[in-house]
Formats: C-alpha cells, sequence, structure tokens
C-alpha cells in the first residue's frame, strides 16, 4: 500500500507478527529518516512493533531540504492554528492507511513526536474517537488550549519529556501543558530533563520506551 505520506518505515525481524505500531513525527524542518534514530534503541526491546516516520506533508518554508508540518514564518496565532489542523487532517489520513495496512486499532498505536511533531501528537492523541496506547511528547507544548478544549474527545495516557534548557521551545511550556492536562482529567506524566536543550537526550529516550513499553503492556 502506497500511504498519504512518503514514509520510512522499520519493520520487526522476518516472520515476527506486527502487533502494535509507533508513528513518528518529525520537529520542523527535520524529516522521517531524522526522527528514525530513536528506532535503533527502541526496537529490539518492542519486537513486535512497526514504527513509521512520514515525512511532513510540506516542504520547510525555513530549510527547504527538510518538511512542516504547519508554516511557522508568520506570527499570527489564528494562522498557526488553522495550518495545524490541516496537518491534522492529513495525519488521520495516515493513521486510518496504518490500521487497515497493519489490521491495528487506536490501542495498538503510540503517537511520538519531536517538538512541532509533538504538538501534533498531543492533539491527535486527544481528538480522535478512540484513544490511543499512549502519546509520548518531546519537547513540545499545546498549540491553542481554548481550541484543544473544545475539541476533546478521548483521554490517551500522555508524557511529556523536555530539556530544562531548551533555547527553541521554552520549558514552561511543559508545565503549562501538564496543568492544562491534569485539570481536563487526562493521565499525564512530565519529566523535566537537566542540562538539556532542544534534542532528545539518551535519558529522554529511555523514559520514552519505558512508558510506551508500559501502555502496550510488553
Amino acid at each position: 500500500m502506497t500511504f498519504c505520506l512518503n514514509t520510512k518505515i522499520i519493520s520487526p525481524e522476518k516472520n515476527i507478527s506486527i502487533n502494535n505500531a509507533v508513528i513518528l513525527l518529525h520537529g520542523y524542518g527535520g524529516d522521517g529518516n531524522d526522527i528514525s534514530a530513536l528506532t535503533l534503541s527502541w526496537q529490539r526491546f518492542l519486537p513486535n512493533t512497526i514504527f513509521l516516520c512520514p515525512d511532513g506533508h510540506e516542504p520547510c518554508e525555513i530549510n527547504p531540504s527538510g518538511f512542516q508540518w504547519f508554516d511557522l514564518t508568520k506570527d499570527d496565532h489564528e494562522y498557526i492554528l488553522d495550518q495545524s489542523i490541516t496537518a491534522e487532517k492529513k495525519l488521520n489520513q495516515f493513521i486510518e492507511e496504518i490500521k487497515l495496512e497493519y489490521k491495528l486499532e487506536n490501542h495498538q498505536i503510540c503517537l511520538c513526536g519531536f517538538s512541532q511533531g509533538s504538538m501534533l501528537s498531543i492533539n491527535l492523541g486527544l481528538t480522535h474517537d478512540e484513544s490511543f496506547s499512549s502519546v509520548v511528547g518531546f519537547s513540545g507544548k499545546i498549540i491553542n488550549k481554548n481550541n484543544l478544549l473544545k475539541r476533546l474527545k478521548s483521554k490517551t495516557k500522555i508524557l511529556l519529556i523536555h530539556g530544562d534548557q531548551d533555547e527553541i521551545v521554552n520549558s514552561t511550556n511543559l508545565l503549562e501543558a501538564k496543568d492544562f492536562l491534569v485539570r481536563n482529567n487526562i493521565p499525564v506524566e512530565a519529566n523535566m530533563i537537566k542540562n538539556c536543550g532542544h534534542h532528545i537526550s539518551v535519558e529522554a529516550s529511555s523514559l520514552a520506551l519505558k512508558f510506551i513499553k508500559k501502555n502496550f503492556k510488553i
């Protein structure tokens, strides 16, 4: 099957069945190949899992060799919200294609993202009719709390991880997102990584793997 997004796929070893999927969403200006590096340390602990790392649906305005989920060149909150909802629609189509191709349900899928990809993972995990296995958000935030509040449908378990030295997405966004989720009775765990900037550290990767395994019941 050809998916609606160009996708790097890391499959289980030959003759191992696919019981779960992790969808990894890259950050602004990145691509699926970038974020697929996480699978190098995760794959052997998640043997029945397929990893799908799509490229964003648009070339990045700032870095044309990479991709974006939504445009950040305009300092306009409504424009960014509209662009992010367009990306959500494309990703919901992608998720349905994954479910059909690999005969999976939402509870067998983890949504994981970095920065811009984290923002979308949170929204996707909470606005779908059925909860996913989990959401892992690295260095992200909630794009628009008022809009998300109006669209809440499910209570997917969420892990938020942020570096305390993040120079791109301020770490205060982790605290604000956690507060929003707690107030709306959504299960959330949050970890602030010391002396870490805008990247996924080894500690962050390990925390995420543990959370994903727990919610896949591996």
